[in-house]
Order: structure tokens, then sequence, then C-alpha cells
């Protein structure tokens, strides 16, 4: 039986007490799991990525973690914070939130000398990881410095190379090219196979097969609408369009219009690396 890594009932959260971002969420997220979080702008979605990642709690209902309650009593432990921090790795959708270094070496290598992890671990680690990613150039030089491709993939080497069992990730593709796509996808679908569990929220419904075994759908009224496979979510297009997450594009044909319906992309302008 799959353990259960992260446990949440009726959890509600409104942003300074009055601007509900969160209504009523349940869901459950077993150890080895694929998950996407989809849904318009102002869904909640990365809210609730943040509560899983204990850097906010909810105002009802509760939220447990590897068992235990998740809230600020239990983070206060020093015991279980540390347990926690060292298991949930989070990826934020601004990589400049991560970067913080004066080099990209010392920014990747800063989680696991924090966590006390032995220096050759590190080093081979380090190494592994900057090849898989292609940032072996980049290690001397100054994050801020790096396109938005470069700190992305920086940011998410410096999650990985502490091995957490969780990894969150809040929008990682937006705004990349192709090919760093693709390259991040593939990280993430190797890290998974080695039993880590994914949680990642995105735009791009293109790319949800690949990266989600489950997809959830946050509505407009901030809840759960479904839980589905993600061929079952791209494959119904009422849902998607009733969810903003579809659109109708009209085309001229010759001298013929016709209406085709376009998954939202989240952002349509790619940066080159």
């Amino acid at each position: 039986m799959q353990e259960t890594i992260f446990a949440l009932d009726n959890v509600h959260y409104a942003y300074l007490g009055k601007f509900p971002a969160l209504c009523g969420i349940d869901m459950q997220v077993k150890r080895g799991e694929k998950i996407a979080i989809v849904g318009a702008n102002g869904t909640g979605k990365s809210t609730l990525l943040h509560l899983l990642d204990a850097l906010i709690f909810p105002d009802k209902g509760n939220i447990k973690a590897f068992g235990t309650e998740l809230d600020e009593a239990s983070l206060n432990k020093e015991e279980f914070c540390k347990y926690f921090r060292s298991r949930v790795g989070f990826i934020f959708q601004n990589p400049d939130v991560q970067l913080f270094s004066p080099s990209v070496k010392e920014d990747i290598v800063f989680g696991p000398l924090q966590l006390g992890l032995e220096k050759e671990v590190i080093k081979s680690r380090l190494e592994e990881l900057t090849c898989a990613f292609g940032i072996e150039d980049l290690l001397e030089r100054p994050p801020h410095r790096l396109s938005t491709g470069e700190k992305r993939k920086v940011a998410i080497a410096s999650v990985l190379i502490s091995e957490p069992q969780v990894v969150i990730l809040d929008e990682p593709t937006a705004g990349l090219d192709p090919a760093t796509v693709r390259q991040i996808i593939d990280i993430l679908i190797e890290y998974n196979e080695k039993g880590k569990t994914i949680i990642t929220s995105t735009h791009d419904l293109h790319i949800v097969e690949e990266i989600a075994d489950t997809v959830y759908l946050l509505n407009k009224e901030k809840k759960i609408a479904c839980s589905l496979h993600p061929h079952d979510l791209l494959n119904n297009v009422d849902l998607l369009r009733e969810n903003n997450l579809i659109h109708i594009h009209p085309h001229k044909h010759k001298d013929k219009i016709h209406a085709h319906p376009h998954l939202h992309l989240g952002d349509h302008h790619h940066e080159e690396i």
C-alpha cells in the first residue's frame, strides 16, 4: 500500500483573512505519484502549492504531511521541521526568489550543505545535475546574469541535488523555449521513475500527459472541480471551455472563416537561451 504523503481535509485559505483563495480542498497525494494542478488564473493553484510546502497554513481544515499535522506548531519543532524540509522541495514560478548566492555553483550546493550532506556526495550530484541540465559552463557565473531559462534550470537543480522525496513545481515551463521545456520534463520524469513524488501546477496543457498520472482541476469557485486522468481532461472540450482552459480562435481559410478550439498555454512568449 502506497504511503500517503499529503492529506488535505476541507482546506480553506483567504489572503488577509478576507480574500478567498481556496474554499474546501480535499485531496490525497501518495508516494511516487505524478500530479498536475490546473486551472485558470485566480483559481488558487499557487496558493495550494504554498500550503503543501508549509509556506502558509490553512484558515480552516487541516493538512497532514507524512502522517503529521502540517501547522505552525509542528514546523516550530526542530526535528519535524528538518524532516519535512529535507523531504519536500519547492521550485517557485519566479526563479529569482530562489537564487541569492554570488555564483550558480554556490546556489546549487547551498541546500545540501545546510542539510549536512558529505562534500563528496554533493560534488558527485552537482556534476550529474549540471551535466543533465547542460549548465556546466555556468557554475562560476552570477545567477542574475542568466536568462530566464538558465535561472529555471539552476533553481530546479538546487532543489533536486538534495534528493527530496517530493518536488513541488509552480509553472516550471512558463515562458521557456521548447528545447528547455523538453529538458526539464525529461529530468522530472526520470526523477519520478526513481520513486519520487512530483506535484506541478501548470497552464500548459500540452505537457500534462507526461508530467501527471492524475490532474486536479481548480474552478472559479476555488474548489477542486474534478480529478481525472490527463487524457480524459484533454478530451473533454466542454469541461476545458467551462473552466477557461480552452478558447476559440477564428481562422480564415481562403474565403471561409472557421472556428477552432485552442488550449491555453499560459505564456505565448518564448525566451531563447
